[in-house]
């Protein structure tokens, strides 16, 4: 078992489907590219990550219970879940450390429903628009928190 704080990154539903899936919207970028950057940053700021992606609010929502006690942090972008999932909000608000939520796109500029996040309800900060480097800018101030909380 790894002594480096491990980040939990969940990945919503149809984000599998990153550089085919609206690539006006979301950019020519895959799932693995998200990957490989957030491998990567990992590495360079001294943390692990657990990636995952998934299409079950049910299997999003086990991770998260699951991740209590034993993730350093979690970095989640909801997907289509971020306006309709109250239940992914509880138990977000279970999780024991802090929460970056990510979204490649800005919300803000997309339709009006997409407005709402219940899952900001329960996060530590958000970053939107940023495309996929978002994921790396979440991962680098979840590691500077999950190494302060080490020290």
């Amino acid at each position: 078992m790894s002594a480096r704080p491990t980040i939990l990154i969940i990945n919503g539903p149809n984000l599998d489907m990153l550089g085919t899936r609206q690539p006006e919207i979301y950019g020519h970028e895959t799932l693995a590219d998200v990957e490989a950057l957030c491998r990567a940053r990992a590495a360079e700021v001294g943390v692990e990550i657990d990636f995952r992606q998934s299409d079950s609010e049910a299997e999003i929502i086990g991770w998260i219970k699951h991740a209590r006690g034993k993730a350093a942090g979690l970095l989640i972008n909801p997907a289509g879940f971020t306006s309709t999932s109250i239940a992914i909000l509880d138990s977000l608000l279970i999780f024991d450390g802090p929460i970056i939520e990510v979204h490649i796109s800005p919300l803000f500029r997309r339709d009006e429903f997409r407005h709402l996040s219940y899952v900001s309800k329960a996060a530590s900060a958000k970053i939107e628009g940023f495309g996929i480097s978002g994921y790396g800018h979440a991962i680098t101030r979840l590691a500077e928190l999950a190494l302060a909380k080490a020290a």
